[in-house]
């Protein structure tokens, strides 16, 4: 169940890396923040903001999923390592002045919601869930 998310969401956010790169699915809304670097810079889905920096870590997490779904350990690593590191992006996308990276990278607007909610997911499967053949915690007897 955890390599399964660990594929699946690596391969989502493969697809989200790409896709990022297509204008087509980008457009360029006059509502953006000004970056510092506007190559790729528009709202993936018309939804979220993102430019060429968001699409290459897409990309790079999405690589981190599809090669953690290989071990169990892996996978909860790669859960675990999502969940803080989209908690963090979704709290600092609610921060003016930080909501962009300090120019690089557009984490605001809609994109708040998405990474709360990959975090979250992220943290059931990174700390929660267990898989099958994995003995459950025991509680220690005094």
């Amino acid at each position: 169940m955890i390599r399964t998310f660990a594929l699946i969401f690596g391969i989502i956010y493969i697809i989200a890396g790409i896709a990022g790169f297509i204008p087509a699915l980008t457009p360029h809304t006059g509502d953006l923040h000004p970056l510092t670097i506007e190559t790729a810079h528009g709202r993936a889905l018309g939804l979220f903001p993102v430019n060429i920096l968001h699409n290459i870590v897409h990309l790079a997490i999405g690589l981190w999923g599809v090669l953690g779904s290989r071990s169990l350990s892996g996978a909860r690593l790669f859960a675990r390592g999502l969940a803080i590191i989209y908690g963090l992006l979704a709290i600092l996308g609610l921060i003016p002045g930080l909501n962009t990276m300090f120019g690089l990278v557009p984490i605001y607007g809609h994109d708040v919601w998405l990474h709360a909610g990959t975090a979250l997911i992220a943290a059931y499967f990174g700390f929660i869930a267990r898989s099958d053949g994995e003995p459950a915690a025991s509680a220690t007897r005094v």
